[in-house]
């Protein structure tokens, strides 16, 4: 179970709350998430060779990002992270495992975040051909800002949401 550092939300079955990334404990539970999550959004743009899928129990302890994870009945099922200045939220991962897709998780991180910070926007990337991903953003007000060729497989799309 991942250690708790403070609880935000409670609610009859979920719970959010923030971790700790810096206890190796913690950090092993995120990855157990977060690998299976990417590997499914590697699959739907076809390419593996994803940042994400190559982060070590090191990598997440140094990634000065906040990150809060979403308790179903006391399972780990999603986690949102981000770095936040004094005007914007700039979110890294959203990722719920997929055995938890479909199931509104990352719909209440997202809400979550939305609500816990005043700010003037938030901003996220994610592949071009991440089809689930991007409809999501665009259903939570996120406007398509840029998108970025990397390589011949793989283009990014940049989002952005006015908050104010």
């Amino acid at each position: 179970m991942i250690e708790e550092t403070s609880k935000y939300v409670r609610r009859e079955e979920f719970i959010i709350k923030r971790l700790n990334i810096k206890d190796k404990k913690t950090a092993t539970e995120v990855l157990r998430i977060q690998i299976p999550s990417y590997l499914a959004e590697a699959k739907i743009i076809g390419y593996y060779n994803l940042p994400p899928l190559k982060d070590t129990i090191h990598s997440l302890q140094q990634c000065e990002e906040t990150f809060l994870a979403y308790y179903l009945k006391k399972e780990l099922c999603g986690i949102i992270s981000f770095k936040l200045d004094r005007t914007e939220i700039d979110l890294h991962r959203l990722i719920v495992h997929p055995s938890h897709f479909r199931k509104g998780v990352a719909q209440k991180l997202l809400d979550f975040v939305e609500n816990m910070y005043e700010v003037k926007s938030i901003r996220v990337m994610t592949g071009s051909k991440n089809t689930p991903a991007i409809n999501f953003y665009l259903k939570n007000d996120f406007y398509k800002v840029q998108e970025v060729k990397i390589d011949e497989y793989l283009t990014l799309s940049y989002f952005r949401k006015y908050m104010i």
